[in-house]
Order: structure tokens, then C-alpha cells, then sequence
């Protein structure tokens, strides 16, 4: 069964991640569809500094993406929620096609 949905991106770096809470939000409240947090090896952010997981650095500072999908009014919804509890500056979102197997 196919379905529209629109799906967002939060880009973070792991120290001002609020993972626990951020997931709290659209698991246990919103009922978000589906939910995935993606732990980049190297990326950098609006100050352009290089964040990598290399073993000279070992840096704890690595990006993270949380990603989700859902009903376009409830994406909308939950990206404002969620910028406004957790200050969120980087979020892209684009509608898709949901290809689910219902068992």
C-alpha cells in the first residue's frame, strides 16, 4: 500500500543532543510512523569545523541525524515542537511515497 508522508532531517552534533528526550516526543507523544537516529564518521555544520571519528581525533562531537516520517500536518507539527523545545537550527523535510506492508 503506497502512501504520501513527508519526511525530516534534524541534523545535531552529539553534545547538544537530547536524544532521550527528542524520542520521548515522537515516540510516546506525537506517534510518529517511524524514527531513525543516524550517527555520521565525519561532517561539519554551519561553523565549518571538520567533526570526524578518526583515531587521531576521537572526537566526541560527531553529527547526528534523527530522521522520521509521517502525515504531512503532523511532520509540520512536530518539527515546530521540536525546534521550539530544543533551539533546533538545521531540519529539512520533503514529501515521499510510503511503501508499507501491512501484516
Amino acid at each position: 500500500m503506497s502512501k504520501r508522508v513527508e519526511v525530516a532531517r534534524v541534523y545535531l552534533m552529539e553534545g547538544q543532543a537530547n536524544l532521550e528526550q527528542m524520542l520521548e516526543i515522537l515516540h510516546d507523544e506525537e506517534h510518529v510512523l517511524g524514527v531513525t537516529v543516524i550517527r555520521g564518521i565525519e561532517g561539519y555544520g554551519e561553523s565549518g569545523e571538520i567533526h570526524t571519528s578518526s583515531i587521531l581525533s576521537l572526537s566526541l562531537e560527531l553529527p547526528l541525524i534523527v530522521e522520521f516520517f509521517d502525515e504531512t500536518e503532523r511532520v509540520e507539527r512536530v518539527i515546530h515542537r521540536l525546534q521550539d523545545k530544543f533551539d533546533l537550527k538545521h531540519i529539512v523535510s520533503w514529501p515521499a511515497t510510503s511503501h508499507m506492508h501491512k501484516q
